[in-house]
């Protein structure tokens, strides 16, 4: 005979459903940091060789607002992140509300988010390769 606390004790997710968590967490956390370094990069380098040369403010005010503009954006884009995520095929993983909230439910989503981010920030840095020449002709001018 079992005991009402026997019933009501929930299985952990499995293997395979803790991956289903971190894959649909990561993916779309891959979008946002690719978007947000990328902006932050471009606009930032933007903002310090136009508004920064005549209003002279430092790379790390440029870098702010550049920053401000990628966050700004970020606000614009995430539903276009998350539906394109979801245009994937990405399904939420299958798990009943108490697997949902378990800590290895948790720390496997939270594993999926900062490795996304962190893969998606990195792959933003790209624009980075092409504003070397506007430095090197903002240092000649001074």
């Amino acid at each position: 005979i079992l005991t009402s606390l026997e019933k009501l004790e929930v299985a952990p997710p499995s293997p395979g459903q803790l991956k289903h968590v971190f894959f649909h967490n990561a993916l779309p956390f891959v979008g946002f940091g690719f978007l947000d370094n990328a902006i932050m990069i471009a606009a930032g380098t933007q903002i310090e060789l136009s508004i920064g040369v005549v209003l002279g403010i430092s790379t790390m005010a440029g870098a702010a607002l550049g920053n401000l503009v990628s966050d700004l954006a970020g606000l614009g884009l995430a539903g276009y992140v998350e539906a394109l995520a979801s245009r994937l095929g990405l399904s939420i993983p299958d798990l009943t509300p108490k697997q949902a909230d378990m800590w290895q439910t948790r720390l496997s989503a939270h594993l999926g988010k900062a490795i996304g981010v962190t893969i998606g920030c990195i792959l933003g840095m790209f624009p980075l390769l092409f504003f070397g020449d506007e430095e090197e002709k903002l240092e000649e001018k001074n």
